[in-house]
């Protein structure tokens, strides 16, 4: 199996400008490349909490006796909550690596890949919720459309829906090999060096998982949770969730809009929440070289200004 490594890993923990002290929350563990790095630039009474919906990264973070460290099973949506459950109000950094891992997609049994042979399962977190199987057996045709034209952008996906359809009326429709042949047989030309399955992959994994409304719930509570100066970096996969963290960042940016000509003195404007560092950052060539998933990351980073932000 691949080891997983992770994207953007130093200009990410770079991002967060960790301090010595600092409570930090990595909100994918994955395989604990970014909360290794973290912990090595914390100082003895610094902080760590790490959360992944994926029981297996959980277990994987059995080996890390760091009494700075917390590993907790929970998705990020529900961040806020989870902070609370270990006694923290507040954080001066938050990492969010979103998508899928090298060793979910290399795990035949999670029903990743639609390059190896497995149960078509898909889920993060094993432990609830609808495989890709039952979800795919159970929508409606409109609805396994609409999924795989917005989430994985696909020309075709009234074709594959219909495909979908047709095929699971015959039988059962149970693993990757299955789908990934049922949609190449579905569509008619695909660009060079793309599987014909990628775009339906991915927007079956993002349904699955609600990926998209996680990141919804969780950029508001990154916000409030953060104290004045506490960094905020988010990396990307692909332009559906890269486009929520852009606007979102922007939106939180910016101050409030008042009328025109109300008479307000400068000081007593509404500030915005958050301000923007940097511009965004892709990979280099030697990093998409040396691990080709970098290739569609993109990383932003903002930082909680002290408009109505917790102290510290």
């Amino acid at each position: 199996m691949t080891a997983h490594a992770p994207v953007l890993l130093h200009e990410a923990i770079g991002g967060l400008d960790v301090r010595s002290a600092g409570v930090y929350v990595d909100c994918t563990f994955g395989r604990g490349g970014h909360s290794r790095l973290i912990l090595a630039r914390l100082g003895p009474d610094g902080r760590l909490i790490a959360l992944d919906r994926d029981p297996e990264a959980v277990r994987a973070a059995a080996d890390m006796r760091d009494p700075r460290f917390t590993i907790v099973h929970g998705a990020f949506g529900g961040l806020a909550h989870v902070l609370r459950s270990v006694g923290i109000s507040w954080v001066h950094g938050i990492l969010l690596d979103l998508g899928v891992s090298s060793p979910q997609l290399d795990a035949p049994a999670r029903g990743f890949s639609f390059s190896r042979e497995g149960p078509l399962d898909m889920r993060m977190d094993t432990t609830r919720g609808q495989t890709a199987a039952e979800w795919l057996a159970s929508a409606t045709e409109t609805e396994i459309r609409e999924v795989i034209k917005t989430y994985g952008e696909e020309r075709f996906a009234k074709s594959i829906a219909a495909a979908i359809v047709a095929a699971r009326s015959r039988g059962s429709l149970a693993t990757t090999g299955q789908l990934a042949a049922l949609v190449a047989e579905a569509v008619p030309t695909r660009e060079p060096r793309q599987d014909p399955a990628t775009r339906t992959f991915q927007a079956v994994r993002i349904r699955v998982n609600q990926e998209l409304e996680e990141l919804e719930r969780a950029l508001p509570q990154c916000v409030e949770l953060l104290a004045p100066g506490g960094r905020l970096v988010v990396l990307s996969f692909h332009s559906l969730e890269d486009r929520i963290v852009k606007r979102f960042m922007r939106s939180e940016s910016r101050a409030d809009t008042l009328p025109p000509k109300l008479a307000v003195r400068a000081r007593d404007l509404p500030q915005p929440k958050l301000r923007l560092v940097g511009k965004a950052i892709r990979a280099s060539a030697a990093e998409v070289a040396a691990n080709p998933r970098a290739r569609s990351a993109i990383m932003r980073v903002a930082e909680r200004t002290s408009s109505q932000a917790v102290a510290a």
